[in-house]
């Protein structure tokens, strides 16, 4: 307009030329008001066109404050092409300019505006028409159109001014926010969860933790809504939260490349550049999860096999119970106990018992079908429960294939530790009702399949119940035997073959019970040693025998036999000593008789525990020749002083050649190594001249005499026929 000439006197009203710039600035600032609108539909097209009409209001505000001496004549078609041109292309405009807030957009929606603003000027100044008419006259109140120019070209500047002045306090604020941004984006990379900053529901940026935890790259995950990563519920109760608090922990799975990580989510609301965002701590729980798991797994299973344990064993014994109640079927249940795995640990080592356990443990897994469970309850114990059986006998069958398992396993293997086991079934209901009756009798028939020879299985009976009751009584009894004196000793005399002439005697326990009287030591030993007692009678057996022998006026030789147990005592030799020195009785007057099965469990300890028990001077003797492995070695091996032929060979030696051969075979050993020869079991004249033609040098039995209590022997060991008054009465005979 000010470059606009006409060549005749002109000027502009100031009334209505304020009116246009006023007008102009509230139609603009309406239609970007109403372009930003998120409820109106067509919001950006319908603001830029009001934007447009703002131009147009302006302009022919401004054509109408412009006094000249003449008519304006307005051609109507050019006026509606430059209001629809400002209109159409401003509506343009703010659509473009605001497609995403991106710079380029903005560029392109300013360059649409120019565009609008001039296309309605150029087309508006051409739809008029100056007519010059000198009869109209300016008025004196007319701004000149050079004032006016200077008017402008003030404003102009000042604006220009402000926004250089606005534009240069913006950059300062965007560099401290972006280096605030830059700060907090390093504090959230050194975190160790991962950091997310939302805006509302939408990312902002992300940590290396998060990339790291998800497998996304920043970059990516920004822009992204936070829906598209977490389940909304999740995103609800974190985003619920009030100011300044934090959102409480959320469990919830991350959704990455359709795989679900499980996540521990909190949410605060924080400050990031002058706005409030939502700051999102997101902690990977696949570690936890797996800890978790793996302690559920222990809890209920076997931490070396694998197996479920007693735990996991109860409950679903009690389950099958339950079942096998309503559906009226047969369940069964295996104890299996392996054979000589104690021997397997000393011999080769824990790691082969170990070893022995996981092919126990998967031997007895490839034989069983998935209703079938096998658990390990401790040591080398293991038990199978076989629910849904049609017929009892079927659990038979699984014994079967179960040791049959264990024989190829072995064939296979060819090791030093060999998978042997016993099996004891009992069946639900026929045997039991509950589950610590039906484990009691299955473990009773194990008891009787070890019993029995090992490596098979027995079904339980109901005699077997009264035995091992009986036997637990026993035992119970047995553990009080000493302290109540129901103990006492026999002994019966050794005398050379040549001359009868009394050399010792062998000292023999005896137990009478209060109520069931005299109870043999084939009765009651096997069940001392089963139990750990055995320790402690031997200990009194040899106490008891120095002391005795130790008051004999005759310094005659009393035997001891010592048990595997006493004889693989680190503590063996320390306490003979011990006794010998409190009972007196010098060490060349004992003689402790040991079998070679004593032996042959640990020859390395046995040789060593002999070799101190020889350094105290005490006698040893090899008992029961001929019934164990009868090895040439161990009478090489050990330092033996006597050899004694078990009672079974002497037994009608006189009349089988067979047993003579032995017998002649033994004194001839015995010579040829220099030992003396004792012979057990002598009962009947024929066997004492046989022994007496083959030169044998000792004998022991019941031609000689039968065990008996000392006093009898009074004048065999006093000379004067009288007893010695005992100090400890647990030894007197009642």
């Amino acid at each position: 307009m000010l470059a606009f000439s006409p060549g005749i006197p002109s000027g502009y009203n100031i009334a209505l030329t304020a009116l246009s710039l006023v007008a102009a600035i509230i139609l603009t600032g309406f239609g970007f008001y109403v372009a930003l609108s998120r409820t109106l539909p067509a919001a950006n097209w319908l603001g830029g066109a009001i934007v447009g009409g703002g131009i147009a209001v302006m302009h022919y505000t401004g054509m109408a404050a412009f006094e000249i001496q003449g008519r304006i004549v307005w051609d109507p078609v050019l006026v509606f092409v430059s209001i629809a041109a400002g209109g159409l292309i401003g509506g343009a405009a703010t659509r473009v300019g605001l497609i995403n807030g991106q710079g380029k957009w903005k560029a392109y929606g300013a360059l649409l505006l120019t565009a609008a603003i001039c296309s309605h000027h150029f087309t508006a100044m051409g739809a008029a028409t100056i007519i010059p008419d000198p009869r109209i006259v300016v008025p004196e109140t007319a701004m000149p159109t050079g004032w006016m120019a200077i008017a402008v070209a003030a404003a102009s500047f000042g604006i220009l001014m402000l926004a250089c002045t606005g534009l240069a306090l913006d950059i300062r604020d965007r560099r401290r926010m972006e280096q605030a941004a830059d700060h907090m984006r390093g504090l959230a990379n050194a975190a160790v969860e991962g950091l997310l900053l939302c805006d509302g529901e939408t990312i902002v940026t992300a940590n290396e933790s998060f990339a790291a935890l998800s497998g996304i790259d920043k970059e990516d995950v920004i822009g992204t809504a936070l829906s598209s990563i977490l389940p909304p519920e999740a995103v609800r109760r974190l985003l619920a939260h009030h100011k300044d608090e934090d959102s409480g922990l959320t469990e919830a799975a991350l959704q990455v490349s359709g795989d679900l990580i499980p996540v521990e989510l909190v949410a605060r609301t924080v400050t990031f550049t002058g706005r409030s965002h939502h700051a999102i701590a997101v902690r990977d729980l696949r570690m936890r999860k797996k800890a978790e798991a793996d302690l559920k797994h222990l809890a209920d299973h076997d931490a070396l096999t694998g197996l479920p344990n007693r735990r996991s064993f109860n409950r679903r014994l009690d389950q099958e119970i339950a079942i096998a109640n309503t559906e009226g079927r047969h369940l069964a249940l295996l104890c299996l106990d392996l054979d000589r795995f104690k021997e397997v640990n000393d011999l080769f080592g824990h790691a082969a018992g170990d070893a022995l356990l996981k092919t126990v443990a998967r031997c007895i897994t490839s034989v069983l079908d998935d209703r079938q469970m096998v658990a390990r309850i401790g040591g080398d114990e293991f038990t199978i429960i076989a629910p849904g059986l049609p017929d009892p006998l079927c659990a038979g069958r699984i014994a079967e294939s179960v040791l049959e398992a264990f024989r190829v396993e072995n064939e296979i293997s060819g090791a030093n530790s060999l998978a042997l086991g016993s099996i004891g079934v009992a069946i639900y209901p026929n045997d039991a009702l509950d589950r610590d009756a039906l484990m009691s009798h299955a473990d009773t028939a194990l008891y009787r399949a070890k019993a029995e020879g090992r490596g098979t299985y027995r079904f339980f009976e109901a005699a077997m119940g009264e035995e091992i009751k009986t036997r637990r009584y026993l035992e119970h009894d047995l553990r009080h035997a000493i302290a109540k004196g129901e103990f006492h000793l026999v002994y019966q005399p050794q005398k050379t073959i040549a001359n009868e002439e009394i050399i010792g005697f062998e000292a023999l326990i005896r137990w009478r019970h209060p109520e069931r009287g005299l109870i043999s030591p084939d009765t009651f030993i096997p069940v001392a040693e089963e139990s750990g007692i055995i320790l402690q009678i031997d200990e009194w057996v040899l106490r008891t025998a120095c002391r005795e022998a130790a008051s004999w006026s005759r310094p005659l030789i009393v035997a001891v036999n010592i048990s595997a147990v006493q004889l693989h005592s680190v503590q063996f030799a320390h306490k003979l000593h011990e006794i010998l020195l409190q009972t007196g009785l010098p060490p060349r007057r004992l003689e402790l008789e040991i079998t070679e099965t004593a032996l042959i469990h640990d020859l390395d300890r046995a040789l060593a525990t002999l070799r101190q028990v020889k350094a105290l001077g005490v006698r040893v003797a090899m008992d029961d020749f001929g019934t164990g492995y009868s090895s040439l070695a161990n009478l090489r091996a050990f330092p033996f002083d006597k050899i004694k032929i078990d009672g079974s060979f002497i037994k009608s030696v006189d009349r089988n050649e067979q047993t003579a051969a032995i017998v002649r075979a033994v004194l001839g050993l015995g010579k040829g190594l220099q030992l003396p020869v004792l012979a057990e079991g002598i009962e009947t004249l024929g066997e004492f001249r046989f022994l007496v033609s083959e030169l044998c040098g000792e004998g022991q039995g019941y031609y000689f005499g039968r065990p008996a209590p000392i006093e009898e022997f009074g004048d065999l060991v006093y000379g004067t026929g009288a007893a010695p008054a005992f100090a400890d009465p647990h030894v007197r005979i009642a």
